[in-house]
Order: C-alpha cells, then sequence, then structure tokens
C-alpha cells in the first residue's frame, strides 16, 4: 500500500526511535538534511516534525535543532 512522504518520514524516523539507533537526547537531522535525504519539499519534512512533536517522540529547540524526547514512563 503506498504511503505519502510525509508518512514515509515519520516511519523511518519512529523506527529508529522505537530500535534505539535514534536515543534519547540525539540530534535529528536538520530540515536542509532531511529534505535532501528523502528528495521532499520543506513543508514535507515539517509535516513529519509536527507529527513526531505532537506524539511526544521529539522536541524542538528554537535555534538548536530537533532532539529525540524522553521515553514516556509506560
Amino acid at each position: 500500500m503506498p504511503t505519502s512522504k510525509t508518512q514515509k518520514i515519520i516511519d523511518e524516523l519512529t523506527e529508529k526511535i522505537e530500535s534505539g539507533e535514534l536515543r534519547p537526547g540525539d540530534r535529528l537531522p536538520s530540515t536542509a538534511e532531511l529534505r535532501a535525504q528523502y528528495g521532499v519539499s520543506i513543508t514535507v519534512v515539517r509535516g513529519a516534525i509536527n507529527w513526531l512533536k505532537a506524539k511526544g517522540m521529539v522536541e524542538g529547540m528554537s535555534g538548536v535543532g530537533v532532539f529525540v524526547a524522553e521515553a514516556p514512563e509506560r
């Protein structure tokens, strides 16, 4: 089943976070790096990052970057 470009980025970053490849406190690639890696527009990258922020998986620090959030207690 085809997925959107935004969903592909969400899925891949989620997998990296859940597998431990990206750990709490790790910085995600910049918007420009993600745009180049996936060949998408800034709108697509921002949509994916905003979704991950809404789910509490990442948090942004203005002017610094986006980082993997601490895992919530389950």
